[in-house]
């Protein structure tokens, strides 16, 4: 990627064909994510939110426009191992410890295990399941089996994250708590991170800014900046601010 950790889409189009009907998922959507930054992607369901996520994962290619991550087409960036990705799902191997489990993008791209042990043991530190590292999924709580999946979005360094409703099946206490650790996360690996959610408070809590989406067809309705300083404390979700700029988002998204 050669040291850019950009994230780009230029007039990306995007239709699907469904019940023998043609529709429209994305119409000509042009975006810029800076390198270092926190995207929050935000919009009604069918908005496309979750394609343009995976068009920029090069799961998909896109009609019409240009992706470009850094330098690179997605697919490029995806196989050399500078994009991660952690989804609602966590879809942890269940035969697979913890340590196994976040070592799995290695064995992807073909990267040798043993060159990222200290890396693997860091990053079980970072996310808070020291102790667990043996531990099978089926023995790690919900929360916890999150925590193994965005370990292994991070296990190869990459310099571009993506996150698709990372803490969607969690409640609402619990996802609140995963809010505060992501962004210790992210500080700690200053990746470009692109999150997709349906979360208000969790798209201003965690973002530099706010991309609300409309849909029918899915398109880019407002950019809204979020101004506060970091790192936020668990009190801004309880503050005057924070309420306000969720009231403005709620309000955009009424009119998406």
């Amino acid at each position: 990627m050669a040291g850019d950790r950009s994230i780009s889409f230029r007039n990306v189009s995007k239709s699907f064909v469904a019940r023998g009907e043609r529709f429209t998922a994305l119409d000509d959507v042009s975006m810029d994510c800076p390198p270092g930054s926190f995207t929050a992607l935000i919009g009604p369901s069918g908005c496309g939110k979750s394609t343009l996520l995976r068009l920029a994962l090069g799961l998909d290619q896109p009609d019409r426009g240009d992706i470009r991550i850094g330098r690179l087409a997605p697919r490029e960036a995806t196989a050399s191992g500078d994009t991660g990705v952690a989804f609602q799902d966590p879809a942890l191997l269940p035969w697979r410890n913890v340590e196994a489990n976040i070592a799995l993008p290695l064995d992807v791209i073909g990267k040798p295990r043993s060159a990222f042990r200290d890396r693997i043991a860091e990053l079980i530190d970072l996310v808070g399941l020291k102790g667990f590292e043996k531990s099978l999924p089926g023995e790690l709580s919900g929360g916890m089996r999150q925590r193994a999946s965005i370990a292994r979005a991070l296990v190869t360094r990459p310099g571009i994250l993506f996150l698709d409703e990372p803490f969607g099946a969690l409640d609402q206490i619990l996802r609140r708590q995963m809010n505060i650790e992501l962004q210790r996360i992210w500080a700690d690996s200053k990746a470009t991170t692109l999150l997709v959610t349906h979360g208000i408070d969790e798209a201003v809590f965690l973002a530099d800014r706010v991309v609300v989406m409309q849909s029918r067809p899915g398109r880019i309705a407002t950019v809204i900046d979020v101004p506060f300083a970091r790192p936020r404390p668990k009190e801004l979700f309880t503050s005057p601010a924070f309420h306000a700029l969720n009231d403005v988002v709620t309000t955009a998204l009424h009119g998406a």
